[in-house]
């Protein structure tokens, strides 16, 4: 089983690009959060997977846990909580990349603790996003990270960037730099790793040689591989090997790009199961062939994500045709 750690929150997205002159579009709820689209994600590529956060009793709340069961995922570490859910409101550019603004204050994800030991069964878990950011919850996934790692289970972090929650950017890089450690698989955009580096964005050359830059100072510093999206552009993996591959991206009419990242990851984990590599050890004896099909099929599922409105992630009979 892969447990999928961190925020379920409601996405309010609006019902059409607005127009100056015009009324403001609609807002429409959709169901999401970084992790939680990763757990969605990984039960409908077929994965044994689990949600573990803390979730609200409103209404959101429930159509959250809905939305988990519908997908198969199992929400038996899901903690509840009468505050309400946190939401995050959509902007969506003319390309279709998404940029938020989020209801943080008192809501019920903030304040999960650390559960007891996990299911014997678990073989990964999955972090990242707000859910590392926002005390007092943050605390406890950190905690749980460190314990879990600790007793050999697989563990992949996305901190999915978003810079408006973080108050004091030095100290959340200091934090990420010891998290590394206890990492098997770090995946992140290309965006997110200039942020942590601490540097802005400029040329798109200089950016890739200073992405891959920090990515082999991380990995000297603890996990097995890294994953770099590029959005459109396609995926890089850098090991702690050296090895290094890059495959494109599948080109697609892009709707939005709401739950792409997201899609990469569950499409990583999946498929690192597949090749019997969710280990360490089994991570560090991939060979190019076989990370080339990985980032493929990562690749192909993110696409999918983005030809349609919201973090609606393809199911596995999508990715077989």
């Amino acid at each position: 089983m892969i447990v999928v750690a961190g925020e379920a929150l409601i996405d309010l997205v609006p019902s059409q690009q607005p127009s100056p002159d015009g009324p403001l579009p609609a807002l429409l709820p959709r169901r999401g959060g970084g992790p939680y689209n990763t757990a969605v994600a990984l039960g409908r590529l077929g994965a044994p997977t689990a949600f573990c956060s803390r979730v609200s009793t409103d209404t959101f709340g429930a159509s959250l846990l809905r939305g988990l069961r519908d997908g198969g995922v199992d929400t038996s570490l899901v903690q509840r909580g009468p505050e309400p859910t946190t939401l995050a409101v959509a902007d969506i550019s003319p390309d279709g990349s998404a940029g938020y603004g989020f209801y943080v204050e008192g809501t019920a994800d903030r304040l999960f603790t650390l559960p007891p030991a996990l299911p014997e069964a678990v073989r990964a878990l999955s972090l990242g996003t707000c859910s590392l950011v926002l005390e007092p919850g943050a605390g406890a996934y950190e905690a749980l990270l460190r314990r879990e790692a600790r007793r050999g289970v697989f563990t992949a972090l996305d901190p999915n960037i978003r810079p408006g929650l973080i108050p004091d950017p030095d100290a959340y890089r200091a934090r990420f730099r010891s998290w590394l450690p206890d990492l098997a698989l770090l995946k992140l955009s290309e965006e997110d790793a200039l942020w942590l580096a601490g540097t802005g964005v400029g040329q798109p050359r200089a950016d890739r040689a200073t992405v891959l830059a920090a990515a082999r100072e991380w990995l000297a510093a603890g996990p097995a591989a890294i994953v770099l999206t590029h959005g459109g552009d396609g995926l890089t993996v850098v090991t702690r090997g050296g090895g290094e591959l890059a495959v494109p991206g599948e080109r697609v009419t892009v709707v939005d790009t709401i739950g792409a990242g997201d899609t990469v990851n569950a499409a990583l984990l999946h498929r690192l199961d597949v090749h019997g590599a969710l280990s360490y050890a089994a991570v560090g004896a991939l060979t190019d062939g076989d990370w080339e099909d990985i980032l493929r099929f990562a690749a192909r599922a993110a696409a999918v994500t983005c030809s349609r409105a919201g973090a609606e992630p393809p199911y596995a009979t999508e990715l077989t045709a």
